[in-house]
């Protein structure tokens, strides 16, 4: 008798428990409700720096979350401008540019708060091509298992949303690559219940290694599913407005 698919959320509490309790969590603790921390986010950063997509990327749509810290500062160190959402996107300006070229202070501009802070406001029709997405994981499938490349993030959906609403401003597309960078303690190879609306990565790099899934799970949204939006999540965001 076959065991049943674990849910994304009994996938998450697994992931979130064994950093933790495996001493591999970082700050902010606990890794719980949130894009965790981990050991080796710096060395993860670095191993994604040596590959050819972030080469060649000029422009980088990232997540705001710790352990992509090093990503971020690394990537305005080589000149790289940086997009950040606004949280929950809840500004009509409801993205953040991190151009180097403005900045005087990388550390602090590529914080949580300082990005705000140091970081330009922009609606998404200012937001230029992206060349690289760097996505935060809580868990993502490896090749050895049923869902390669399929990502788990902390459930509110908005990286998702987010990649659909540049997909549908034409910023990003099918050949833009995706990324994110992990603990090998997220990797997991067992299969990961997807949805349409779920952004696959084309690349998982981890402190020890690089993947590119074969056989990845079928690409993320073409753009906005209006129809998997609520009244109220459409009320809560303002861009969405403007997009329909």
């Amino acid at each position: 008798m076959s065991m049943p698919t674990p849910s994304k959320q009994d996938i998450r509490e697994r992931v979130w428990d064994d950093l933790e309790e495996s001493g591999e969590a970082r700050f902010p603790f606990p890794p719980h409700g949130r894009i965790p921390n981990f050991a080796g986010a710096k060395a993860a950063a670095d191993r994604l720096a040596a590959r050819p997509e972030w080469n060649r990327a000029e422009t980088i749509k990232a997540n705001p979350d710790a352990p992509q810290l090093p990503v971020r500062r690394r990537a305005l160190r080589e000149g790289k401008t940086v997009y950040m959402a606004v949280p929950r996107l809840r500004d009509e300006r409801c993205f953040l540019r991190l151009d180097p070229d403005e900045l005087e202070d990388y550390d602090a501009a590529t914080t949580v708060s300082g990005s705000s802070e140091h970081g330009v406001q922009v609606g998404p029709e200012a937001v230029s091509q992206i060349d690289l997405i760097v996505s935060g994981s809580v868990a993502v499938g490896t090749d050895e298992g049923s869902s390669p490349g399929a990502r788990i993030g902390k459930g509110e959906g908005y990286s998702d949303l987010e990649y659909a609403i540049l997909t549908e401003l034409g910023l990003v597309d099918e050949e833009t690559p995706v990324a994110t960078t992990v603990h090998e303690r997220q990797c997991i190879d067992e299969e990961i219940p997807t949805t349409d609306h779920d952004v696959p990565m084309d690349l998982i790099v981890t402190p020890d290694r690089a993947l590119e899934p074969d056989d990845a799970v079928d690409r993320g949204p073409s753009g906005i599913d209006w129809a998997l939006l609520s009244d109220e999540r459409l009320e809560e965001i303002p861009v969405l407005d403007q997009l329909r």
